[in-house]
């Protein structure tokens, strides 16, 4: 899955202050984590769900379209590739999380 540009008209930006606050809120997201399985043993957000990207097509049928989806890497890229195919497939409310980990402000497990 290789994307030359990415739309970012097809998803929203969402800094790690505002998933922060919006975790504490318990809103109802469903977080992403598309890293690789080495990069997500040295932590990732509590209650993320792991698909590596790489894994997403054939694993998109465990998102729910209906529910706000945030994905995470870890420095934004790869999730924003995440972002565009979610969203090429019918998805609506999608999120990428700037600067992905590395800005990441609130608890890792």
């Amino acid at each position: 899955m290789c994307y030359g540009g990415v739309d970012t008209a097809k998803y929203q930006k969402v800094t790690s202050q505002e998933l922060f606050d919006r975790m504490d809120r318990r809103e109802d997201l469903i977080l992403v984590d598309v890293r690789e399985d080495g990069e997500v043993r040295t932590g990732k957000i509590p209650g993320a769900k792991h698909i590596p990207l790489r894994e997403l097509p054939m694993r998109l049928s465990e998102l729910d379209p209906n529910r706000e989806i945030v994905f995470v890497c870890a420095g934004g890229n790869r999730s924003k590739k995440a972002c565009q195919y979610v969203a090429d497939q019918g998805f609506d409310a999608v999120w990428n999380l700037e600067g992905g980990m590395k800005k990441w402000i609130g608890p890792v497990e």
